[in-house]
């Protein structure tokens, strides 16, 4: 049976999640990848033992994670509750969401609905046997669903017990706002927007979310910090054949030039000289914006959890730092 490392609590940073009462991890852990259909169940066990033994609290899911059987990696994190994590529920948060292809049919397809997102969150919690979620997401806007049917939902869910707060992920700004409007009139706890976000994909800065979230205090939880693997220094060298990109499991091989090379070369330097890795920048920098609350990594061996968890060893930035990265960046 699993016990928690006693000290899991004395590193790790908590940031409050906009203005709520709830403080989520700086460092969270996302099983998109490597948890679901063909993912060996013990080595997504020791991750998410090895993630909560760092004082890694906050597990983010969704519905259709596990493609291409949907639910699979929500029902493995099931599983892995039952061996022993869930003797620690009251210590973790669980974050899941709801809102692209799901089942066959009208009522399961990319969806903001009533009755899809209700009927989703049931199917959800039998998957991972809880009764509630911490956070409860709409994953993507609908643009075929009014805004208002898709925030009453979330607010009914809320308020049936189902969980505790909601948010919107791939959201921009001008839509964030619109919905939000819907919550405070309904008081509903909406508390973060979960967008992409890093080094290599800055649009939340372009849009102006991330500084409209802080001005409203709404939390930013960040996903792709590493650009699908690529602000890792896998890739300086060559495409090594079990990486997503030799695997054809992701859409940035066309990304990866002698100028992108030389650019993540510059940026490797610079984590080098600071005592890190360059995953670790990646998510250290990310880190430094103030409207972020945490950051999701994604991992495929405990080994990478560890190491990108450090990233809160080293948050603080020079001016010289940032303004060389910036100028590494605009190139």
């Amino acid at each position: 049976m699993y016990t928690a490392k006693e000290d899991r609590y004395e590193k790790m940073i908590y940031r409050r999640c906009g203005k709520s009462g709830l403080k989520l991890p700086a460092v969270s852990l996302g099983l998109w990848q490597n948890f679901g259909f063909g993912s060996t169940l013990a080595n997504a066990e020791e991750m998410c033992r090895t993630a909560f033994d760092l004082g890694i609290t906050h597990f983010d899911l969704a519905n259709n994670y596990g493609h291409p059987y949907n639910g699979s990696a929500e029902e493995n994190f099931g599983k892995i509750l039952d061996r022993g994590l869930r003797a620690y529920r009251d210590e973790i948060v669980i974050s899941t969401k709801a809102g692209y292809e799901m089942w066959p049919g009208p009522y399961g397809d990319k969806n903001g609905s009533r009755k899809y997102m209700i009927a989703s969150l049931d199917q959800s919690l039998k998957r991972m046997g809880l009764e509630y979620v911490d956070i409860f997401y709409h994953h993507i806007y609908d643009p075929e669903t009014p805004l208002e049917e898709t925030a009453l939902a979330l607010d009914r869910i809320v308020r049936s017990g189902k969980a505790l707060y909601v948010g919107v992920s791939n959201y921009n700004r001008e839509k964030t706002e619109e919905i939000y409007k819907i919550f405070r009139e309904l008081r509903t706890p909406f508390i973060v927007n979960q967008p992409s976000y890093s080094m290599l994909n800055r649009w939340i800065e372009d849009n102006g979310l991330d500084e409209w979230a802080k001005l409203n205090g709404i939390g930013i939880s960040v996903f792709s910090p590493l650009y699908q693997g690529l602000l890792t220094d896998k890739y300086l060298h060559g495409i090594p054949e079990d990486s997503r990109v030799g695997k054809g499991a992701t859409w940035i091989r066309d990304e990866i030039d002698e100028k992108m090379i030389a650019k993540l070369t510059d940026l490797n330097d610079i984590a080098a000289s600071r005592g890190q890795k360059l995953s670790q920048l990646a998510l250290s920098w990310i880190l430094s914006n103030p409207a972020v609350t945490t950051v999701l990594i994604g991992a495929s061996r405990p080994a990478q959890i560890v190491e990108n968890a450090a990233c809160i060893e080293h948050l603080d930035f020079t001016p010289e730092e940032k303004q060389r990265i910036e100028e590494i960046l605009k190139r």
